[in-house]
């Protein structure tokens, strides 16, 4: 996406979801505890590290040692409703303004995830990391994470304005009906070639 139209998606977004924003904060302090922003170090365009910030979806729960437990059992059904409908992403807005991401691209993981992709990770790094991306509206967390990979290729080998707009529309069907195979989409990232 261009970085004019991000703007001005994130602060008309922004603005109009503000008030969403604030009840999902007191809703995760209230449930989930202090702080109700989770910050963690991610790679960006060309591996540059960048501190992105979500809403957490997890508790601190610990067992009798003080160890936290695993995510999987501190993530609560209050913490899968909010990544199920994605506004533990909101605050990512504010890593779009600021320039470390896009609205549309791969979406961010950690640089060492990056660095032991080797060469697929140099290229994934090749553009902006995004708030939702292709393999976001093509299966997501049903996905492994290899196949999110050849996704996010096949994405920045393919990309354009009318796939950016696709993905758009999709991750709003995405949010309201959940998370589908795209086994098409797959298939045409699997074959790694153009279109």
């Amino acid at each position: 996406m261009n970085r004019i139209l991000d703007i001005i998606f994130v602060l008309s977004a922004g603005l109009l979801m503000l008030p969403v924003m604030i009840l999902v904060a007191i809703a995760v302090i209230v449930l989930l505890g202090r702080p109700a922003i989770f910050v963690q170090s991610r790679a960006g365009k060309d591996q540059r590290p960048f501190r992105m910030i979500k809403f957490r979806s997890m508790s601190d729960a610990r067992d009798s040692k003080g160890k936290l437990l695993s995510d999987e059992k501190r993530t609560t059904t209050f913490g899968r409703i909010l990544r199920r409908s994605r506004l533990d992403e909101l605050p990512e807005f504010w890593n779009i303004l600021v320039g470390d991401m896009s609205l549309i691209g791969p979406r961010p993981i950690l640089p060492e995830t990056i660095r032991s992709l080797g060469e697929r990770g140099v290229l994934r790094c090749s553009v902006k990391p995004g708030l939702t991306g292709w393999a976001q509206i093509s299966g997501n967390a049903i996905l492994t994470d290899d196949d999110k990979i050849d996704l996010d290729l096949w994405y920045i080998r393919n990309r354009s304005f009318w796939i950016d707009l696709q993905i758009l529309i999709m991750t709003a069907s995405v949010m309201i009906f959940g998370e589908r195979l795209s086994e098409s989409r797959l298939a045409a990232a699997k074959r790694k070639d153009v279109g």
